[in-house]
């Protein structure tokens, strides 16, 4: 039921946000853009630009909710979230390498260098917190993340310095924005997300366990190193995809699943599957508010997630306080 309604939210905000713009566009050109385009300036608004917009938001909220509730649970950390594997940091880098290095300008130039870096990263991650002696741990991997988004990041800040124009290229990108995404960069990214969606879904019960503890999982039968690699590819392709489309949006890998534990108080599969509707919501709905909020231009949505999803999250985490007094 809940999943029904979850679906039917997520269509709605679409089909709302294909009226929405610097120029509304009536009911009727959006009906008459889907299903009896003729032509126009505003039916082609809708089809070129609005369209693959929403279903960008849609791809890449989803890959955001589900990666959060995948490393919340593998790290049994609370404030797990993409930016603590490196992942956008890694990304960062590669788009500062291709824009102030290679003079690539156009989303559709660095795509592939940001989903790059992120891949890139993540393995660096696995890689140091795997080596040495001992088990692998989610501190090591934790800290490990950590220490590459500081090295990344100071690059980051060093090839801005260096090339003033790269600093501006990267400005935009860095903040999170849908805008100007075309159906050329959905269709790049989807694959990514499909494959690691279905890794996600199908690892979600062993990593119930496993958060649970590592000698639990195993003695509850759970192949921990083998489920730990599989999460960590998963995190990869939802993680890069969705910053290589969108750049680095914060706030819903890490809000999302604690939103979702609190209202429905599901887990497994369940707590996956809400994590990526949710996602997908909230980036739309980011994406309407950046819209409306200021005319004729725009607020960025990795903006407006954080502005949306402090609040929300602040709201729930003291409800579920005040009912364990």
């Amino acid at each position: 039921m809940w999943w029904v309604v979850g679906a039917l939210v997520v269509l709605g905000l679409a089909w709302g946000s294909l009226f929405v713009g610097s120029r509304p566009v009536p009911v009727g050109e959006v009906w008459d853009a889907l299903f009896h385009y003729r032509g126009g300036f505003d039916q082609e608004a809708v089809r070129g630009h609005r369209i693959p917009r929403a279903l960008l938001a849609i791809v890449v909220g989803a890959a955001l909710g589900m990666a959060g509730s995948l490393i919340q649970r593998l790290m049994r950390n609370p404030l797990g979230d993409p930016q603590i594997l490196g992942v956008n940091a890694g990304a960062s880098l590669a788009v500062a390498i291709a824009i102030g290095f290679l003079g690539l300008t156009s989303v559709w130039s660095y795509v592939w260098f940001a989903f790059a870096g992120s891949v890139v990263a993540m393995v660096i991650v696995y890689a140091l917190g795997t080596a040495g002696h001992g088990p692998t741990t989610p501190v090591r991997v934790t800290m490990a993340g950590i220490a590459i988004t500081a090295v990344f990041t100071g690059a980051v800040r060093g090839i801005a310095f260096i090339n003033p124009d790269a600093f501006d290229a990267l400005r935009v990108w860095e903040v999170g924005d849908l805008a100007g995404r075309n159906a050329s960069v959905l269709v790049a990214v989807l694959p990514f997300v499909v494959v690691g969606g279905i890794l996600a879904l199908g690892l979600s019960r062993a990593l119930d366990a496993i958060a649970m503890g590592d000698d639990l999982a195993t003695a509850m039968g759970v192949p921990v190193p083998r489920i730990r690699l599989l999460t960590v590819l998963a995190i990869t392709l939802l993680c890069g995809a969705a910053t290589a489309a969108a750049g680095p949006i914060g706030f819903v890998g890490l809000m999302v699943p604690h939103a979702v534990r609190l209202l429905l108080g599901v887990g497994g599969w369940w707590l996956t599957a809400f994590s990526m509707l949710g996602g997908a919501a909230l980036v739309l709905v980011s994406d309407v508010l950046g819209r409306v909020l200021v005319r004729p231009d725009e607020i960025p949505v990795g903006i407006v997630t954080a502005f949306v999803g402090a609040p929300v999250l602040i709201l729930l985490v003291r409800r579920l306080s005040v009912g364990t007094r």
